[in-house]
């Protein structure tokens, strides 16, 4: 049964660990360049395939006894908040531009650089995380697809206004709250259950 609860919950957490990333600078370059749509066809169908990965390996967590996937999860969690309270800022990476312009070639240049950049990233990881603790595997798959979307969507279209107006490091400092709130919440599952 689909929870609204849970995929919002998901889609906050997902969202505020994404946005300070590397994929919506990803994003704000090839969608500079490039016809938006099909940068957005690459990258959202990379994102679910991400999604997928992360729902099958939280689904393969939760076999874990409670206390034990408890104190996983949040050691995850608090992990996560660590890389993002500490990670330094990161270059802009020159991205390859496409001989043509072609659907196949654009769209395909972004599902490829998603592919290769998320791939054991944070978001994912909090993805298989969050599928493990709330055992709903729909409900964390469409939170953390559409937060991915968004912020791709953001990075596509926006991205330049928003980081004028919101610090990026006052959105990793929030991302970074959030997940040491969840994983704080985990920690003390696992000693109390």
């Amino acid at each position: 049964m689909f929870s609204f609860t849970v995929a919002a919950v998901v889609f906050g957490v997902v969202f505020l660990a994404e946005l300070p990333d590397k994929t919506a600078l990803a994003g704000l370059m090839l969608g500079a360049r490039y016809r938006a749509a099909y940068v957005f066809a690459g990258v959202a169908a990379a994102f679910a395939l991400h999604v997928g990965l992360a729902i099958a390996a939280g689904s393969a967590l939760s076999l874990l006894p409670q206390r034990l996937l408890s104190a996983f999860v949040g050691a995850l969690f608090l992990g996560g908040a660590a890389m993002l309270l500490f990670k330094k800022d990161e270059d802009e990476e020159e991205i390859r531009k496409p001989a043509d312009q072609s659907f196949w070639k654009v769209s395909g240049a972004g599902f490829t650089l998603i592919l290769v950049a998320e791939f054991g990233d944070l978001t994912q990881i909090m993805t298989a995380n969050l599928a493990a603790r709330y055992h709903d595997p729909l409900s964390v798959g469409v939170g953390a697809v559409l937060a991915l979307w968004t912020v791709a969507g953001l990075g596509i279209l926006g991205g330049r206004t928003l980081m004028r107006y919101v610090p990026l490091r006052l959105i990793t400092k929030v991302a970074a709250l959030v997940m040491l709130t969840l994983g704080g919440f985990s920690v003390y599952e696992a000693v109390t259950g």
